[in-house]
């Protein structure tokens, strides 16, 4: 496959600086050692400074967690008839054994499709920015808008064990109770999400050598 090819221009290369905060391009002064952003008075950086630093050890600890979030039971149900650990999978196969198939699907894409597929994307975002890698500039581009939609459903487990325990504990009979599994899940949603929310995507149009800062030119074309 060949290259991608896009415009040699950048914001930076032309002196403009985007606020994280409120998105304003703003000019940056030449030999300024910091720049405020005028709307919203934030300091702005060509790029997230230590951001793809930061981003690789949150998602390295979430990978850690990833293990005991599976492997530990994430409730305990008691009764008069008896009690049961339930992990993340385990609960699956109950439900899909119930005949709860769609809530089972539903369980196992948001608990542990999601959470692996948010893991790995951001994997290979970061690699490639690693590599300085100028192929499928569009689709990495694409994929971390997807990394950020779908963060909000990760929390579903936490959701549903949290409604479950408040609800059931109304009952003198039966009792649900968070067990660790839930918290490991909880910080691996957690330590994603930050990952995510560290990482640059920026990095993504970057040349693989710096771009010389050019004078400004009103005529001249500007891609953010």
């Amino acid at each position: 496959m060949k290259p991608e090819r896009f415009p040699q221009l950048s914001a930076v290369s032309q002196g403009f600086l985007s606020c994280h905060t409120c998105g304003l391009l703003s000019r940056q002064p030449a030999h300024a050692e910091s720049v405020i952003c005028r709307r919203c008075a934030s300091h702005l950086h060509p790029r997230k400074p230590g951001g793809t630093g930061r981003s690789w050890a949150l998602m390295i600890a979430a990978y850690l967690l990833f293990i005991p979030a599976n492997a530990l039971p994430i409730m305990a149900t008691g009764s008069l008839f008896g009690s049961q650990q339930d992990t993340i999978l385990s609960g699956v196969i109950y439900l899909w054994t119930e005949g709860s198939w769609p809530l089972a699907a539903l369980v196992f894409f948001a608990s542990i499709i999601v959470p692996m597929g948010k893991l790995l994307i951001l994997t290979y975002l970061l690699i490639a920015v690693e590599m300085r890698s100028v192929q499928n500039r569009r689709l990495r581009a694409r994929l971390y808008r997807l990394l950020e939609f779908v963060g909000r459903w990760s929390m579903l487990d936490i959701y549903v064990v949290t409604l479950l325990s408040a609800l059931v504990q109304l009952k003198s009979l039966a009792s649900i109770t968070p067990m660790p599994g839930a918290l490991a899940f909880g910080a691996v949603v957690v330590l994603t999400m930050l990952a995510a929310m560290a990482f640059d995507p920026r990095l993504t149009w970057d040349e693989p050598h710096p771009e010389p800062l050019a004078t400004h030119n009103p005529h001249t074309d500007v891609h953010a």
